[in-house]
C-alpha cells in the first residue's frame, strides 16, 4: 500500500511539473515566442539577403548596367525629394484605381449571369476566355488610336486586364454555394433580391475579393503598359525617360515605386476582406 501511495505521489509531482496550472508547458513557452518572432522577421530577412546578393552582383558591373541598392535608393530619395515620384505615382494611381473599379463591376455583371445560367455560360464564356489569347499590349495602340491619348484609354486597358481573373473569381465563388441552401431560401419563398444579398453575396465575396487583390496589382502593370506607349506624366514615362537616357538608377527607382505602390493597392484590399469577411 505504501509503494502505491509512493508511485502515486511521484506521479502527480511529474505531471505538476510537465503540466503547470494553466494548461500550457511552461517550457514550450519561450519555444512559441521565438518562432513568432521569427515569422514576423523573416521578410526582413529575406529581403535583406536579396539587397546583400544585388550589392555583390552590382561590384561586377558598370552603374549603367546594374547600380548598386545605395546608387538606386539615391536616386530615388532625390527623385522624392524634388516631388517628381509623388507626382507621376498619383498620375499612375488615378488611371489604375478606376480601372480596378470598372473592372471589377463588368467582371461581376458578367460573372453573375454566367454562374446562373447554362444559356449565359454557352454564350459568354467563349468571348472571356478569347479575350485572354490577345496580348493586352497588342489591343493597347488600338484603344489609344480610338480614345486618344487621354486617361480615359488607359483606365479601360486597365479594366480589360483585370477583368478576367475577377470574372472567374466571382463565377466560381457563385457556384460553391451549398444546393442545400438555395433550396433553404426557395422552401423560405425567399425573393431574388433577398437571396442576392443574404446567400450569394455573402458566399461569393471571399472570392470577389481574392479577384481583387489579383487585379489591383494587375491594374498597375495594364496602366504602365499604356503609359509605354505614349504619355508624358506617370510612372510608365518616368521608367521611359530612364531608359531613354541609360539612366538605370532611373529605370530601377520607377520599377521600385511600381512595386511599393501594388503592394499598398493589394494590402488595402487585404484590409477591406479582413473587415467584410468574418
Amino acid at each position: 500500500m505504501s509503494a502505491f501511495l509512493r508511485n502515486t505521489a511521484i506521479i502527480k509531482r511529474a505531471n505538476r511539473i510537465e503540466h503547470p496550472p494553466g494548461g500550457v508547458p511552461t517550457h514550450r513557452e519561450p519555444r512559441v515566442r521565438l518562432s513568432a518572432w521569427a515569422l514576423r522577421l523573416a521578410p526582413f530577412a529575406t529581403f535583406g539577403v536579396f539587397v546583400l546578393i544585388w550589392h555583390l552582383a552590382s561590384l561586377r558591373y558598370p552603374p549603367f548596367i546594374l547600380p548598386g541598392p545605395a546608387l538606386v535608393a539615391a536616386r530615388l530619395a532625390e527623385k522624392l525629394a524634388d516631388g517628381t515620384l509623388i507626382a507621376h505615382t498619383a498620375v499612375t494611381l488615378s488611371e489604375a484605381i478606376p480601372g480596378l473599379i470598372l473592372g471589377a463591376l463588368l467582371g461581376f455583371i458578367t460573372g453573375y449571369p454566367i454562374a446562373k445560367s447554362h444559356i449565359a455560360d454557352r454564350l459568354l464564356s467563349p468571348f472571356i476566355v478569347a479575350s485572354q489569347g490577345v496580348p493586352f499590349i497588342a489591343i493597347a495602340p488600338l484603344l489609344l488610336i480610338w480614345f486618344g491619348n487621354g486617361p480615359g484609354a488607359k483606365i479601360f486597358l486597365c479594366a480589360i486586364v483585370v477583368f478576367f481573373p475577377i470574372t472567374i473569381n466571382v463565377i466560381v465563388g457563385l457556384r460553391s454555394i451549398q444546393p442545400q441552401l438555395r433550396d433553404l431560401f426557395r422552401s423560405l419563398n425567399a425573393s431574388r433580391r433577398d437571396t442576392f444579398s443574404k446567400l450569394e453575396l455573402p458566399a461569393a465575396l471571399p472570392m470577389v475579393l481574392a479577384g481583387l487583390r489579383v487585379g489591383g496589382t494587375l491594374s498597375m502593370i495594364g496602366a504602365l503598359a499604356a503609359e509605354f506607349l505614349g504619355t508624358d506624366r506617370g510612372l510608365g514615362f518616368v521608367i521611359n525617360q530612364g531608359r531613354g537616357l541609360y539612366d538605370t538608377p532611373l529605370v530601377l527607382a520607377g520599377i521600385v515605386t511600381t512595386v511599393v505602390t501594388a503592394l499598398c493597392i493589394y494590402g488595402s484590399i487585404r484590409l477591406l476582406e479582413k473587415a467584410l469577411v468574418r
